[in-house]
């Protein structure tokens, strides 16, 4: 047998729960060749179970994006988060300045969240729901329909500069300018009115601050999207560079089977392998052409891969052309392919302490965070002693404290108030309006009132007291209630 067909020797693989960085590559087929450096990567479209789930992704992810800010809900946007009146509304809830500790649980849900769901299965939010990832992912299918497959997009930037190129290249950067814009507003429109804000926009009368935000996304999504692409994964994401901290050997990770694929070369279709000698991989580097990041999975996990699954859709299109089993590139754990369990032990290898302990934290989070929203109040009172007058006799010669009300109204509606005291057999209250205090949507207010009661009842030193809070809606006979301590000083 020659030197040139003797098989190629099995690569090393590197450890996934480390993530390094491969080592070169000397063969002829090296990611190199494939995606010369400092070129443009370019990739082949991927076609396959995991390439529809994606879609699914993106799908669900751009609808929420560009279609929920277009609901309407009880005669105002669904979700719009009103910074400079500093509320937000996500439906039939409207918070406050006061609601921020509901802010706080929900980035902690999603910290835990992806920690959790990492430890699990890997980089499954970068390959199907990451913004860059998903924008990106709408760039090259803009390439694909304009410009057309791989090896066309690569023969278009060969071709000098004519009249078919030229309007090859404007189709495609208009279609990627209207993207790129409508993100954008769609984006701003999640800050302010967006039934209001598109046709001010194009009318010229739309505000500054909302422009800009508009702008400013859009030029972003250009420049992450369609410029750095891959380059952002490659070198910006941080979460590329801890995510080992997360991994282990029971992490599902896309993973190439090297004892089977190895060694691995061309071969004709109707060769058997005890002619060949040869592994099932067939040396084609199609995993490699429809990597985004420009990777090659056969030299082990390595800290680009998004974990898209590209790789797998492509190299089970071969394996079927091939006649061989699927599965040479596949979702595994290290565990599994170092053969210390069998694949089908793989999902009891799923409850473990540190899945599990990420689980029960993310479990509190969730419950704190529903129970919190269920039993909000909508309007909160805060009672407080005017410091200045501690004590006085008023024209009545009764003992008189005076208070000041803080009363938060987080409701969309107006409501109407009104208060007593307790605490004495002969106590009064004084300073509300009456008829009751009225109210308007998502207002603060502060009232000065004052209560009294005959000195027989308040001797020196502090008294407990109890106000009773009622609320409703003008006109509804349904109230609410909400009781409050307090203390009257007597003398």
């Amino acid at each position: 047998m020659s030197a040139e067909n003797q098989p190629e020797k099995p690569e090393t693989q590197e450890k996934p729960a480390k993530l390094t960085p491969p080592k070169p590559s000397t063969s002829k087929s090296s990611v190199i060749t494939i995606h010369p450096e400092g070129e443009r990567i370019q990739p082949k479209k991927a076609e396959g179970r995991f390439a529809k789930l994606r879609i699914a992704a993106i799908v669900a992810t751009q609808f929420v994006f560009y279609i929920v800010p277009w609901f309407n809900w009880n005669g105002r946007q669904a979700v719009l988060f009103d910074i400079p009146e500093r509320h937000f509304y996500i439906f039939g809830l409207s918070l406050g300045m006061g609601d921020l500790i509901y802010l706080a649980l929900l980035l902690m849900i999603c910290a835990f969240g992806l920690f959790w769901w990492t430890t699990v299965a890997g980089r499954l939010w970068c390959g199907y729901a990451c913004p860059q990832t998903v924008y990106t992912e709408i760039m090259l299918w803009i390439d694909h329909f304009v410009e057309g497959d791989r090896n066309k997009r690569l023969k278009l930037e060969k071709s000098p500069w004519n009249f078919t190129k030229i309007r090859i290249k404007t189709t495609k950067a208009l279609l990627i300018f209207a993207v790129c814009a409508w993100t954008g507003i769609s984006f701003a429109g999640w800050f302010v009115p967006i039934r209001e804000f598109v046709p001010a926009l194009f009318s010229m009368n739309a505000g500054g601050g909302a422009v800009f935000a508009a702008a400013f996304y859009g030029f972003m999504t250009f420049l992450m999207a369609h410029v750095m692409r891959e380059k952002v994964c490659l070198h910006m994401c941080p979460y590329a560079r801890f995510q080992s901290a997360m991994f282990d050997k029971d992490t599902l990770i896309i993973s190439y089977d090297a004892e089977r694929g190895e060694p691995r070369g061309a071969r004709k279709k109707t060769a058997g392998k005890d002619e060949t000698r040869l592994g099932d991989c067939i040396n084609c580097t199609m995993c490699v052409q429809v990597c985004p990041v420009g990777i090659d999975i056969r030299n082990g996990l390595q800290y680009q891969c998004i974990g898209c699954a590209a790789c797998i859709d492509a190299c089970d299109e071969i394996m079927d052309k091939m006649n061989y089993p699927r599965g040479l590139i596949r979702y595994t754990t290290e565990g599994a392919l170092e053969h210390e369990y069998e694949e089908s032990a793989i999902k009891k290898r799923l409850l473990r302490p540190r899945v599990v302990g990420y689980g029960v934290v993310l479990a509190v989070i969730v419950t704190a965070f529903l129970v919190g929203l269920t039993f909000r109040k909508t309007v909160e009172i805060d009672i407080l002693k005017d410091r200045g007058v501690m004590v006085r006799e008023n024209s009545k010669g009764w003992l008189e404290n005076a208070y000041n009300l803080r009363i938060v109204n987080n409701n969309e509606s107006e409501i109407v108030l009104t208060a007593s005291v307790k605490g004495f057999d002969e106590i009064a209250l004084t300073g509300l309006p009456e008829g009751g205090l009225k109210i308007a949507p998502r207002e603060t207010v502060t009232i000065p009132v004052q209560v009294s009661t005959i000195p027989e009842y308040a001797d020196k030193g502090s008294h407990p007291i109890e106000f009773a809070f009622s609320y409703g809606q003008a006109g509804k006979a349904e109230k609410n209630v909400i009781n409050e301590d307090a203390t009257f000083i007597g003398e």
